[in-house]
């Protein structure tokens, strides 16, 4: 009757915490105990419940039992279906009551919130730097160790990180399950498409702390706010110079190995910067996309657009103001 009543007499002298069934309170002394009943034999991992045994199982067996009538893709547990359904109906319960944005976890809702109060509960030991959350910190990490253990079977490149692994091992299948509705556009990942609607909806929840400019994206906030703090985390390994970027780092690099990777379609020349490769065969081409809407004049180059604005923008010299004085 206790299930209909609602009645707790059940409590645990560690949290407080209270329970309708003596067995139900037998099984949560296990969290502070520490007591693991059910171990695995093929990970030596164990568990308090024999349900949750059963549920690491299907890690080793690959069985994925609940399959998504949209898309096909496969879950072990219902619970992680029921969330990525979610994608497809585009439902999203828990909103941020400070900015607005809506999440389809409530986990998401809680890392969203420290954006708003400043709180980093991770830090790194090497460095001091302080994070939102752990994957960020483990992420992170990487940049001290540059450990890369995990690598693509298809093309043999490295990963620091096992989601990076899955994430890149998706360019070789093509298999791209989730879609924009707004223009049916595909991508590898729910973070890709994620990422990508913030181009229709205009949202830009990360907002530096330093001065009010906002960005869609957490990596360019980063980005950023390195102006700010003058931070220069990315090493040459040549040289002792540093860089803000990590792309910063790999075009400087390619100044000590030579490398030039960019060929000119019209002739053998090649380049280490594609920006390079892009204004060299602009001579080719002979295209001027950048035009003068004062004269229509049209030049290759940005930069020769703005030195030719000059002739326009330069004053002409003031008249000489004769004032006659009365005889």
């Amino acid at each position: 009757m206790r299930v209909h009543t609602g009645e707790k007499l059940f409590t645990c002298d560690q949290c407080e915490k209270r329970f309708s069934s003596k067995q139900s309170l037998k099984l949560h002394m296990r969290f502070h105990t520490g007591e693991n009943l059910f171990s695995c034999d093929q990970c030596e991992k164990s568990f308090s419940r024999k349900h949750h045994i059963e549920l690491h199982m299907r890690i080793h067996t690959g069985e994925k039992p609940f399959s998504c009538d949209q898309c096909g893709t496969s879950f072990t547990q219902k619970h992680h279906l029921d969330l990525h359904m979610r994608i497809h109906t585009g439902e999203k319960p828990f909103s941020c009551d400070q900015c607005g944005t809506s999440f389809t976890q409530k986990h998401h809702l809680d890392l969203h919130m420290r954006i708003h109060t400043g709180e980093k509960p991770y830090s790194c030991d090497q460095c001091s730097k302080t994070f939102l959350s752990a994957p960020d910190l483990k992420r992170h990490l990487t940049v001290h160790t540059k450990e890369k253990p995990h690598s693509c079977s298809v093309c043999g490149k490295s990963c620091s990180l096992l989601s990076n692994l899955h994430k890149h091992e998706k360019t070789h299948t093509g298999v791209k399950e989730y879609m924009c509705f707004v223009c049916k556009k595909t991508f590898i990942s729910a973070n890709c498409l994620k990422q990508h609607q913030r181009i229709h909806t205009g949202e830009k929840p990360y907002m530096c702390s330093h001065c009010d400019k906002r960005f869609s994206q957490s990596s360019n906030l980063k980005s950023h706010e390195r102006i700010h703090t003058g931070e220069k985390p990315f090493k040459c390994s040549h040289c002792d110079k540093r860089f803000s970027q990590s792309i910063s780092l790999k075009t400087h690099e390619k100044n000590h190995t030579g490398e030039k990777p960019y060929k000119c379609s019209h002739c053998d020349k090649r380049f280490s910067q594609p920006t390079d490769h892009k204004r060299h065969e602009m001579i080719h081409s002979r295209e001027k996309p950048h035009t003068c809407d004062q004269c229509g004049m049209s030049f290759s180059f940005k930069t020769h657009l703005k030195r030719h604005m000059k002739i326009h923008a330069v004053e002409k010299p003031q008249s000489e103001i004769t004032v006659s004085s009365s005889s």
